[in-house]
Order: C-alpha cells, then structure tokens, then sequence
C-alpha cells in the first residue's frame, strides 16, 4: 500500500489506511509536537488526535496534494493550541533532555568538542523554552520541518511577509536570547 491507496481507502470508510499514515508520520509528528510543547506526553496527544481529526476530515483533504505537509500544519497548530490553553510549563534540564543531549555529544569527537556541544544544545534549547508556542512553532516548522516562507504562510493562510517578520522576530529573540546565556 502507498499513502495515495491509505488516503483513498480512508475516503472510503476503511480504517486500515490510518495504519500506514500513522506508521508513515507518527515518529516525525511527535517530535514536531515535541519541540513546540516540550512535553512528550502531551505531544503523544496532540499527534494521537492529529490522526483522529484527519481521519474525521479526511473527506475534504484534496489529493492531488500530499499528506505530510496538510498533516503536519495540523499537528503544529494543535501544538501551539494546546501550549496557549494549557499553563503547564516544562523544566528546562529534566532527565529527557539530559540524555538527549548526552546522546548527541557522544558521537562528537574530542571531550573538549563534547563539552562545548553540550553547552551550545543547552543554551538553545534553553533559549528555545522563553520563546512563545507560535514562535517555537515557526522555528519549527522552517528549520526542523524545513518547509519554505512560502509554504508556511500557505498553511497559515497568511500573507508570505507576515511569515518573514514572525519567523524574523522568533529568530532576533532566540539570537538574544541566547547572546545573553554567553554573558
């Protein structure tokens, strides 16, 4: 099966083409989720009910586009809702992210390099938690999804310089941000 048959086998009642979509995008979809909510349970949710309103909607999904990009503007939007209706903040250096980040600095290849990757990681992921959920959300979408200004302000179903300014003032605040934890 292709996602092409899951989409259509979706469109016709059958469920079994939720299997292959989920099997396809989950694991990309929960570290989206990931990255604006930064809670990996609350992620799980968010992506969990990602498939459930695609799945409701699937219907009126045009397919002559693809999937992954409708799908994951959904996922990001739903992450920034929950963040938006949700207070709960997550620590920064809680045992995830501590092995995280060791896990990355094992494969650098000097102590010294290791040391300083770490501090590097920290000091964005840091930078990453005083941001907004829309403004964690537009880093996201643009350097870990990769999607283009374009693309982005098509999802939004907003003008492309909307994009760029957002996208501008996530990055100078996340540029000071971190320019302050050197300090």
């Amino acid at each position: 099966m292709d996602e092409i048959q899951a989409i259509q086998r979706l469109k016709n009642g059958d469920i079994s083409g939720l299997e292959f979509l989920v099997a396809r995008h989950q694991v990309k979809a929960v570290r989206t989720a990931y990255l604006i909510t930064r809670d990996l349970g609350l992620a799980e949710d968010v992506v969990q009910d990602s498939f459930l309103q695609a799945f409701r909607s699937i219907r009126g999904f045009d397919s002559t586009r693809l999937f992954e990009p409708w799908f994951m503007r959904n996922v990001v939007n739903a992450s920034v809702k929950m963040m938006q209706r949700s207070a709960k903040q997550v620590e920064v250096g809680d045992e995830a992210d501590e092995s995280l980040f060791a896990e990355l600095a094992a494969r650098v290849e000097s102590v010294e390099e290791q040391v300083e990757s770490i501090e590097i990681q920290n000091q964005i992921w840091d930078a990453m938690q005083k941001l907004s959920p829309r403004q964690r959300a537009v880093i996201v979408q643009r350097y870990f999804l990769e999607m283009s200004e374009k693309e982005m302000a098509e999802d939004a179903g907003s003008a492309v310089g909307t994009v760029k300014w957002m996208l501008n003032a996530a990055r100078e605040r996340l540029r000071g941000l971190i320019e302050r934890s050197e300090r």
